[in-house]
């Protein structure tokens, strides 16, 4: 099977370099967009699932709907990349392409951390969050962990929405005061770039009773506690986990990676093989594994793709910026706008909470669906 571009993985970053392909080439663009999944679903939706805002299947948006000119979605399990050749093996044969872009994201690593479960005791995958909707509300007593196994990890600011919001479904039923909540991060503040924002979050952490646990990561869970690795053991009844993150194991097995990733130029998402690229988490860029960076990356990607097609120059490099929304709960959304590549460091900027940052969050989320489905 011979496509013009060939894109493995259909997440943020994968969805938006078919789009922005389709826009600029049309039924040139010859694009083959692979993934093992039959949907699409946004890292926020897991937090809307877990907390009982939204049934499980009212998040999925099905690759079945993509309607553009010029790409094709192919649901196919990876099995082996060749980047050399630009050839991909998948559970229904060989495909070849022109150009070759690498957007798998990332696995998460439960055999890292003792204790942890995939689709039981964390709430990155949709299983994980569908699963803990059916035991968040029946918590009434004890001590909450929400702990993150690792870093790097997908969406920095996520745990801290979980701590919140789990906050607001304990006063809701009553029980606030007969449970405690501990948030264990690897990172020393909730979000570093921007020390406004994590001072606003451990503001509201300190008014909701949330300790907050810096620098240290979860090392195992067990019945009745959490070890983290700095030696210290604390309480848990109820464990909210956020995985150990790892490329893909036939990511790996291609011998692309560098330190667990694929190593790419920051400013064009280039590999070391011609016409090759790799984009969002699965890359080493140097900034958040969040989709909004990844969906800016495959931008650039596209229009490198584009000035090769047309014998042109792209001219387009990565900027390293974008913008997280923030759950403090109480139904209100903040916004952190963060530059990465800009500076000698990173730097952010704190929008506080606001009705019409909760407007923008629903514009962000409605109009990825409309302009990629």
């Amino acid at each position: 099977m011979e496509s013009r571009v060939l894109v493995l993985g259909a997440g943020f970053a994968g969805l938006e370099l078919a789009t922005t392909l389709s826009e600029a080439l049309g039924e040139e663009a010859g694009v083959t967009l692979i993934d093992a999944n039959d949907s699409f679903v946004f890292g926020y939706s897991k937090l809307d699932v877990m907390f009982g805002r939204e049934p499980a299947e009212a998040v999925h948006l099905h690759y079945s709907e993509i309607d553009k000119p010029g790409v094709r979605f192919a649901r196919e399990r990876i099995t082996a990349i060749d980047p050399e050749n630009r050839t991909v093996e998948t559970d229904a044969g060989t495909h070849t392409a022109e150009y070759l872009v690498i957007a798998l994201g990332a696995d998460y690593d439960a055999a890292a951390t003792p204790g942890i479960e995939l689709g039981r005791n964390e709430f990155y995958s949709v299983p994980g969050a569908e699963y803990l909707a059916g035991v968040v509300p029946s918590f009434a007593e004890g001590n909450a962990v929400i702990g993150v196994c690792g870093a790097p990890y997908k969406c920095p600011p996520a745990p801290s929405e979980a701590c919140l919001l789990l906050h607001d479904q304990l006063v809701g039923s009553g029980t606030r005061s007969s449970c405690s909540i501990t948030f264990v991060s690897p990172l020393g503040t909730p979000v570093p770039p921007s020390p406004a924002t994590s001072e606003a979050l451990l503001e509201a952490f300190a008014d909701r009773d949330i300790e907050f646990l810096g620098g240290t990561r979860v090392a195992a869970i067990a019945d009745g506690s959490v070890a983290l690795d700095d030696g210290r053991e604390i309480p848990c009844d109820l464990f909210l986990g956020v995985p150990k993150h790892r490329a893909p194991d036939v990511v790996v097995a291609s011998g692309m990676t560098e330190d667990g990733y694929i190593p790419v130029d920051p400013r064009t998402l280039a590999t070391g093989h011609p016409n090759v690229w790799a984009c969002g988490d699965v890359a080493t860029i140097g900034v958040p594994k969040a989709g909004v960076f990844a969906e800016g990356a495959a931008r650039v990607v596209a229009s490198a793709i584009v000035a090769s097609v047309r014998s042109g120059s792209a001219d387009d490099l990565y900027e390293g910026r974008g913008s997280c929304y923030i759950e403090f709960g109480d139904g209100r959304v903040g916004r952190v706008d963060v530059d990465f590549l800009g500076g000698p460091q990173p730097t952010g900027v704190f929008q506080p909470p606001s009705d019409a940052l909760v407007a923008e969050k629903v514009e962000f989320g409605s109009s990825r669906r409309a302009r990629w489905f």
